[in-house]
């Protein structure tokens, strides 16, 4: 009896390591077709007769992200929604410019793990592992270097030097979503009330209010 709930267990962490990733694809590839209708998980296909090669390109990552904003960084992605053909792949790209001590603050891909390449500059990076631990990993990259980011991690990075930064990451899905800690908690619509955020934080409510209005 025992071995058969172990059997059974390790069918079920099988299968859903099976699910943790993108579905593999069943043709040679699947651009997607922008002007269909069809709702699918992930994008319909387009006809295959009508595939051309530059729904397998982009162009423009050598120029660099306006980074005038708070944060001082801008990410520009390269996902199934700028390149069809990433359609049904699990793979995307993004470049990541950063100001001068400008930050990509922490958030989450809830879809991706990611792989961080520094192209220019120094950047302190991180990531924190689940609860309870909520263990902080970090490390500060030169150029050159590599840091992994787990899947659905929160991760960031920040500049540490006085001139720009770039960065490209790489991440196991064609749409690996992101998720802002700060947006999404102090800038949802609607609000969540702040006697919640009051409690969970353990600030002022007139802190609340104020760190929700610049969201």
């Amino acid at each position: 009896m025992a071995s058969r709930f172990l059997l059974l267990g390790l069918l079920a962490l099988s299968f859903t390591a099976a699910l943790a990733t993108d579905h593999s694809p069943l043709q040679d590839f699947c651009v997607s077709d922008t002007n269909s209708k069809v709702v699918v998980n992930g994008l319909a296909c387009k006809d295959p007769k009508t595939v051309q090669a530059n729904d397998f390109s982009a162009s423009g990552l050598h120029m660099a992200g306006n980074t005038s904003n708070p944060v001082g960084s801008k990410v520009t992605p390269l996902t199934a929604a700028q390149i069809p053909g990433l359609n049904t792949l699990g793979i995307s790209l993004a470049r990541i410019d950063y100001a001068p001590w400008g930050i990509n603050p922490p958030h989450t891909h809830p879809r991706a793990s990611e792989i961080l390449l520094v192209l220019e500059g120094c950047l302190e990076v991180g990531f924190v592992t689940s609860n309870p631990e909520n263990r902080q990993i970090t490390q500060v990259l030169q150029k050159g270097d590599v840091f992994v980011f787990p899947i659905g991690l929160i991760h960031y990075q920040r500049n540490l030097g006085n001139g720009n930064a770039i960065a490209i990451a790489a991440l196991s899905s064609q749409n690996p979503g992101v998720i802002t800690i700060a947006n999404a908690v102090f800038g949802s619509k609607p609000d969540i009330a702040s006697d919640i955020l009051v409690k969970a934080f353990q600030l002022d409510k007139n802190v609340v209010t104020n760190i929700q209005s610049k969201f």
